[in-house]
């Protein structure tokens, strides 16, 4: 009996990208019909190469990728597992995304942000409880205590994690997440703060923050949109006067 590698590299064999492209979807499918579970060690390479009929290379490059999107790990000396298939986990590469974009695609990233981060906080508006509310507040306080672009930087960070987080949705936290890394915003703001622009953002930040606190949710929308679209209309024009 031929090795499946053998047949999967033989004349008329289908290009080794589309065989681990393949063996991928076949796994995803697994995963998406239940029979294999979060949390669950899958079978050998070996075994799951020969079911699902390609060559244990292939699979090895198909585990490869899927372990890179964080839907299976490598325990060592234990084997593969499905993941837990948190949203966080799996949308990591949102990050990547934004941290390695310039130009134009920065701007549609501040477009995309714009449309969920006012989503989210209209969300937030009817669903934040108290000690989330409390926690907003403590950022927003201590954005207004310092002048310090590094301390700002956090405390905007946290500002928006926590409301992301109190709308509900963990999958929307964890784009925005994402689409609002760390370096991504540092590279904003550097050009954003030149412009004194800190007197401004702090008054953004007090508009949504008596939104959340007056549970009003399209006070919320509005007032999110319009912080975020400042940002994206700064860098279109900054753009614009680059060309």
């Amino acid at each position: 009996m031929a090795d499946t590698g053998e047949a999967e590299n033989g004349v008329g064999a289908a290009p080794k990208g589309t065989v681990t492209q393949r063996a991928i979807e076949q796994i995803k499918a697994m995963i998406a019909e239940g029979r294999l579970e979060p949390g669950q060690r899958l079978p050998t390479e070996r075994d799951l190469a020969a079911r699902l009929g390609i060559s244990r290379s292939s699979m090895r490059e198909a585990i490869r990728a899927l372990t890179v999107l964080g839907v299976l790990e490598a325990r060592h000396g234990s084997g593969i597992y499905v993941t837990q298939l948190e949203a966080g986990d799996l949308l990591e590469t949102f990050g990547v995304v934004a941290d390695l974009s310039r130009g134009p695609r920065l701007v549609e990233l501040l477009e995309v942000r714009r449309v969920l981060e006012s989503t989210a906080t209209a969300l937030a508006a009817a669903r934040i409880t108290a000690d989330q509310l409390a926690e907003v507040e403590k950022h927003l306080t201590a954005m207004n205590m310092t002048d310090d672009p590094e301390e700002i930087l956090a405390h905007d960070l946290a500002f928006h994690r926590v409301i992301a987080g109190a709308a509900g949705n963990d999958t929307m936290a964890a784009i925005l997440e994402g689409l609002s890394s760390r370096t991504f915003r540092a590279r904003v703001w550097r050009g954003y703060e030149e412009e004194g622009a800190f007197a401004r953002t702090r008054r953004e930040h007090a508009a949504i923050h008596r939104a959340l606190v007056a549970r009003d949710p399209e006070a919320a929308r509005a007032a999110a949109a319009s912080h975020v679209g400042e940002v994206e209309q700064w860098l279109r024009t900054q753009l614009s006067e680059q060309r």
